[in-house]
């Protein structure tokens, strides 16, 4: 069973599409990235999920259940726009949050006293989150998130204002969530993050689906980008669609960029340059970023009315 299901998923606001037939389905222990810029849909669709909003069209299964109160106990939810309740102490915040999940309070005060342990904030458990740093009101926002170890964890821009070892924190928190059979959700425009710890990825703009697949169905998307050092220019090559230089050495050998046609195999030209006596120095395969990737994928929706 998925834990989370999407089909044909449809939100207006007026005459506004913010979600527009959007399916799409996440395994238990799969880390999913749902990726796209300011204003793709990303939390419109997380806000469905959670039965804050209603979709217009299509249904949505949350563990195997439509959204609601009943499905709140297998969920966990960090939302972009963080706010803790600044006069209560972090473990009583994260006891009244493991509440109203259906967590018993004794349960939820030493699950919680557990994870303050684990973020380093075991001293100040009793501390109110008005007195604690930034940094230090992160982690007990993100321990609300997953004191009741849910099934389902959504994250919307997660690692939006983090510093780098709480960056480094939340992404432990994934892949260790992800390893006990969680279903990790985590919406971003920042396509570092999802490079470092997505199975499988979705491109959103303009509340519409782009692509959705592993990383390397993503980058099999883009021609193949070679970098060649050679004495001549490999653009009369067969399966070579474009070759540019960007460097040329004293001994006559020159660097090009190199671009194949699509669905050019690398090995093949490797052969042919062997086999005509294609005189080459570096053949070296250029790894896409998932930057890239994107940008070629989504682009053009960007700017699609």
């Amino acid at each position: 069973m998925e834990a989370l299901k999407l089909t044909g998923v449809v939100k207006r606001f007026g005459d506004f599409t913010a979600v527009d037939d959007l399916s799409f389905a996440v395994a238990p222990g799969e880390v999913f990235g749902f990726l796209g810029g300011n204003g793709a849909g990303k939390t419109t669709s997380l806000r469905m999920v959670l039965d804050i909003l209603r979709p217009d069209a299509g249904t949505i299964s949350v563990m195997g259940r439509p959204p609601g109160r009943s499905a709140s106990p297998d969920l966990g939810f960090l939302p972009e726009e963080r706010g803790l309740y600044r006069s209560m102490t972090a473990i009583d915040t994260i006891v009244y949050f493991g509440r109203l999940k259906g967590m018993a309070a004794g349960t939820a005060r030493r699950d919680g006293l557990a994870l303050l342990d684990r973020f380093g904030l075991a001293g100040f458990a009793r501390t109110s989150v008005e007195k604690l740093s930034k940094g230090m009101a992160q982690k007990v926002q993100l321990a609300t998130a997953i004191v009741n170890t849910p099934k389902l964890l959504l994250l919307d821009e997660p690692f939006s204002g983090l510093d780098p070892v709480n960056q480094g924190l939340l992404e432990e928190v994934i892949l260790s969530a992800a390893r006990e059979g969680a279903a990790v959700v985590f919406s971003t425009h920042v396509m570092q993050h999802a490079e470092r710890l997505c199975d499988r990825l979705l491109f959103l703009a303009r509340g519409r689906k782009q692509f959705e697949g592993t990383q390397d169905e993503a980058r099999a998307a883009l021609p193949v980008q070679l970098t060649l050092t050679a004495s001549r220019s490999p653009a009369t090559l067969e399966g070579v669609a474009e070759a540019r230089e960007i460097g040329a050495r004293e001994d006559g050998w020159h660097d090009w960029d190199v671009r194949l046609d699509p669905g050019g195999d690398p090995g093949r030209l490797l052969e042919l340059c062997t086999a005509s006596g294609f005189p080459l120095r570096r053949f070296e395969q250029r790894r896409a970023s998932m930057h890239d990737v994107f940008l070629h994928i989504v682009g053009g929706a960007e700017t699609r009315p």
